[in-house]
């Protein structure tokens, strides 16, 4: 666990799992109940079958036990996140946490995971677009160390036809 956790967070069991087409369900949902223009299923497929790095948080406890136990139902999903290895370099796709999860501390365990994960495959560098308008989002990640560098005009689809600027942004590792 990451010494940057909320209190709430450090009370709840978790682990890391591989992402899986069986929790797809559970994903979307997510997905769904985040985003405006949320991933589509085809998005989250194609990039489990592209080899790209997917792991969820899910939730020790009734029906997730740690044990591995036979029979037994996975425990709450958390969030997810996708991302692209490159040469030197690891492209953060898509980072979530679950509505009923949020502002516990979750997307810096998240983003540790990734930044370990990063370093194990060699890379010297974490990059991420992110919404302008998502000031929460641009706060945890320039919090956890990572610098504004450029804008991308257009780049997110948005309502009603419209589209949104993203704020590029990198960490070195």
């Amino acid at each position: 666990m990451s010494a940057r956790m909320m209190p709430h967070a450090a009370q709840l069991e978790v682990k890391f799992e591989p992402f899986t087409l069986a929790r797809l369900d559970d994903v979307m949902q997510i997905e769904r109940a985040s985003y405006d223009c949320p991933w589509s299923r085809q998005n989250f497929t194609d990039s489990l079958y592209s080899g790209y790095a997917m792991q969820l948080l899910v939730a020790d406890g009734p029906g997730g036990e740690a044990d591995g136990s036979v029979g037994q139902s996975p425990g709450p999903l958390l969030g997810y996140f996708v991302a692209m290895r490159g040469v030197d370099e690891v492209h953060l796709l898509n980072l979530t946490v679950a509505p009923a999860y949020r502002r516990q501390g979750w997307a810096l365990v998240f983003l540790d995971a990734l930044a370990l994960w990063s370093r194990g495959v060699g890379a010297q560098w974490l990059w991420l677009e992110v919404r302008v308008s998502n000031l929460h989002a641009q706060a945890i990640y320039s919090r956890y160390g990572f610098n504004r560098v450029g804008q991308r005009k257009n780049y997110y689809p948005a309502v009603q036809g419209q589209s949104e600027d993203a704020l590029v942004m990198s960490l070195l590792l």
